[in-house]
């Protein structure tokens, strides 16, 4: 149920805290690591499957497996990093790979991996394979830096593949989220700005990204993103939604003016990058609704919020249409 929020930014609480968080930390660890946050996550059957970033005390990041039959407690966790970076080959990852999420194409018959690499080129988005989450194939490099925030649509759009991500200019308009289409995951174009970064005093201005992949519901594709605020104390990391067309996702029916999620506990207010909430994976449970979303909590754990997913839908109709955009046709043919 929707509960009035005690915050007097928000007028409802959609996400409601595990009460055991963190529910994975560094000292769960069966090896040396610095932090664990920022993972990707499904559901395999009746297993939970997190895909975890792992940061080591160079300050690089590599993802390893986390597994749990009720997504919470008694986590299997493999005990060497499961895709480790690979400079030899890939030399846009020598300083790491990060920020996995994760899509199950049903058409491919794997799950598709959108993650950063990281170098001295900067961030990029890269694209990999699995079908068990125990051998990985790389697809390789899909945007040049600066990229990430990245995840496939599980689906086709016509004959093409879609792709949402945030690429970063040199100048002064802002971070946007962009949509970009491919007939093959690895040539990409077709380019869209999807949502724009508000100007000003917002939440959400100058800096917004994608948090986990787009769920397909009944009423559209849902989008959790995240808005960077820059204050005096630091960045603030919070949480808004937007709706998007199941047919043409290049068309946004609702996005949220307010947060609706936002840094408050002791574990997302106080870590290795103060004031951040950002989740890269969540879970719905098709039979009851519930949402699991799993997220960093200050670039230093792994936390856990859920919510029903009729809650969320009924606060985004409530919320702004978008001033229409004049946009292409779409066709099945594309």
């Amino acid at each position: 149920m929707l509960r009035e929020s005690k915050s007097p930014n928000l007028h409802v609480e959609l996400f409601d805290r595990h009460p055991g968080n963190p529910i994975l930390t560094a000292q769960d660890w069966p090896y040396p690591a610095h932090t664990v946050f920022n993972a990707g996550a499904c559901q395999v059957r009746d297993e939970t499957i997190l895909l975890v970033r792992v940061e080591d005390r160079r300050g690089h990041s590599h993802l390893t497996v986390a597994r749990s039959n009720d997504g919470i407690s008694n986590w299997q966790i493999d005990s060497k990093p499961s895709f480790a970076p690979d400079p030899t080959n890939f030399a846009e990852e020598s300083w790491g790979v990060e920020d996995p999420r994760l899509t199950w194409v049903e058409e491919r018959g794997e799950w598709i991996i959108a993650y950063t690499a990281y170098s001295s080129s900067g961030p990029l988005v890269s694209l990999a394979a699995t079908k068990d989450f125990v051998t990985f194939n790389r697809l390789g490099p899909v945007m040049p830096p600066e990229d990430k925030d990245a995840a496939v649509f599980p689906r086709r759009f016509g004959n093409r593949y879609a792709m949402i991500h945030r690429p970063v200019s040199g100048g002064s308009s802002g971070a946007h989220i962009w949509l970009s289409f491919s007939p093959d995951l690895t040539h990409w174009g077709d380019h869209h700005v999807l949502l724009h970064a508000r100007r000003g005093a917002w939440w959400d201005a100058n800096k917004i990204g994608l948090s986990p992949p787009p769920l397909e519901t009944p009423e559209g594709w849902l989008l959790l993103y995240h808005g960077v605020r820059h204050t005096p104390g630091g960045c603030l990391y919070r949480l808004g939604l937007a709706l998007l067309d199941l047919e043409d996702p290049r068309r946004v029916l609702r996005r949220s003016d307010e947060w609706i999620f936002a840094p408050e506990k002791s574990y997302e207010r106080q870590g290795d990058v103060n004031g951040v909430v950002f989740p890269c994976g969540w879970i719905l449970d098709k039979k009851t609704g519930l949402i699991r979303v799993y997220y960093g909590g200050a670039d230093t754990c792994i936390a856990l919020a859920t919510a029903q997913l009729d809650d969320v839908l009924s606060y985004l109709r409530k919320c702004p249409a978008p001033e229409p955009r004049q946009r292409p046709g779409m066709t099945q043919s594309e």
